[in-house]
């Protein structure tokens, strides 16, 4: 995966009223921190972290008043979640490997929901250990097999070379689950015979 440029730059006014002024001005206040390297105060473009965010970009190469390799480590949302107050980036090399968060995307239709089951998205994102220069925009994940009552863990999902899952692997990611109510009878892959109305026309001669 390739960087993404962030333009950066120091600053020196720290607190809540600084900050607002520079929220208003269209920046964000940022943190950078890590490899033993003291800790810088930011500012960055409001429009470029939402593009950012927007296009799953996690490896960013830092310019400015600061030349730096970071991953965006921590996103600080309004009370909407419409804008962003603040983010904490975090130095890396990129041979070096992270723990990283990522969304997961659903690929495939499960046959198990038109078999009358219930598909589970249980586990939106999942936490990985990769390389920095290897970080997916996001993980996918193979539905196409599911069946009723069957389930994926977080311990079967693929994931690119060199990456370790970090989630737990007994945790459901998505699964196929029986209605409340239903038995294994109702999803039996034969057909059951259907019950005969009325009487037969032998029976009826009988009685006749």
């Amino acid at each position: 995966m390739s960087s993404e440029t962030l333009e950066v730059k120091k600053r020196d006014r720290l607190g809540s009223l600084a900050s607002k002024k520079l929220r208003q001005s269209g920046s964000i206040p940022a943190n950078l921190y890590g490899h033993g390297e003291s800790n810088e105060n930011l500012s960055v473009s409001s429009d470029a972290i939402q593009n950012i965010i927007k296009h799953g970009t996690k490896l960013l190469s830092l310019t400015g008043d600061v030349n730096d390799t970071a991953i965006l480590r921590e996103v600080q949302w309004d009370a909407f979640g419409v804008d962003v107050l603040h983010v904490d980036l975090t130095r890396v090399s990129q041979a070096e490997a992270v723990e990283v968060t990522l969304p997961v995307h659903l690929h495939g239709e499960a046959p198990g929901s038109s078999q009358g089951g219930m598909l589970t998205f249980n586990l939106h994102e999942l936490t990985i250990r990769c390389p920095a220069a290897r970080i997916p925009e996001h993980i996918e994940v193979n539905i196409s097999k599911l069946n009723v009552g069957d389930s994926i863990h977080a311990a079967e999902v693929p994931l690119p070379d060199g990456a370790t899952m970090v989630t737990a692997a007994d945790q459901v990611v998505v699964q196929v689950s029986k209605p409340s109510g239903a038995t294994a009878a109702d999803f039996a892959s034969e057909p059951t015979e259907p019950e005969v109305i009325g009487k037969s026309a032998e029976s009826q001669d009988e009685e006749g």
